[in-house]
Formats: structure tokens, C-alpha cells, sequence
């Protein structure tokens, strides 16, 4: 229930930051917050790879790593030196299609708990 949520707001913590980026330069606090909810989402993670089941620690891994991927790219642009392809808009479209990983991720944690039925 922790990784869900930590990784949900990571994802909008992206979102936000991706804004805030389009509308003016980022400032320390903006970037403590996007930091923030990076960290959250690690420690959640971490966890998670101790005592998730295999089904749910491979959609895990699949967000985690997007989420990483995202956050590079953000980082990058923000310091004024993306690698190549980079734009504002291939890290938004990066961030977008984060959710529909995190919907995976979140069926199979239900199927886990029993608590959904699809199969």
C-alpha cells in the first residue's frame, strides 16, 4: 500500500516539477520536493524488495526503473545539459506513460491482497 502511494506521488512530484520547469526556473525548494518524493519512493521500494511477491516485484522494478529514467531526464534538463533526444516534452510523455505502469502495478498488488478479480 506504501509503494503505491510513494510512487504515485513521485509521479506527480515529476509532474509538478515538469511545470514549474515550463513556467520559470526551478528553485532549491522545488527541487527539495521533487527530492523528497524521490527518496520516499526508494525507501517504499527497498521494502518492497524484501517482502513483495514475485509478481508484484516485477511491476515494481518496471516502475521504479521508469521512475528513475524520469527523474534523470528532469535533472538533466534542469541543469541545462540533456543527453540526446531529451526535451521537455519526451520527460513529460516519459511521465505520462508512467501510469499506466503504476495501474499494472497496482492490479497485481489487488490480486496479491484478494482483494480484485481480475485474473
Amino acid at each position: 500500500m506504501e509503494l503505491n502511494r510513494e510512487a504515485r506521488q513521485f509521479t506527480i512530484a515529476l509532474n509538478r516539477h515538469l511545470h514549474v520547469m515550463r513556467e520559470r526556473c526551478a528553485e532549491d525548494t522545488d527541487s527539495d520536493a521533487l527530492d523528497e518524493a524521490k527518496n520516499a519512493h526508494r525507501d517504499r521500494y527497498s521494502q518492497a524488495q524484501m517482502i513483495a511477491p514475485e509478481e508484484v516485484l516485477m511491476r515494481a522494478s518496471v516502475v521504479n526503473q521508469a521512475l528513475n529514467k524520469v527523474y534523470g531526464q528532469v535533472k538533466r534538463l534542469e541543469r541545462g545539459a540533456p543527453g540526446p533526444g531529451e526535451t521537455m516534452e519526451t520527460a513529460a510523455q516519459a511521465q505520462y506513460e508512467v501510469w499506466d505502469m503504476l495501474r499494472t502495478m497496482r492490479t497485481a498488488m489487488r490480486h496479491d491482497l484478494g482483494v480484485s478479480h481480475e485474473d
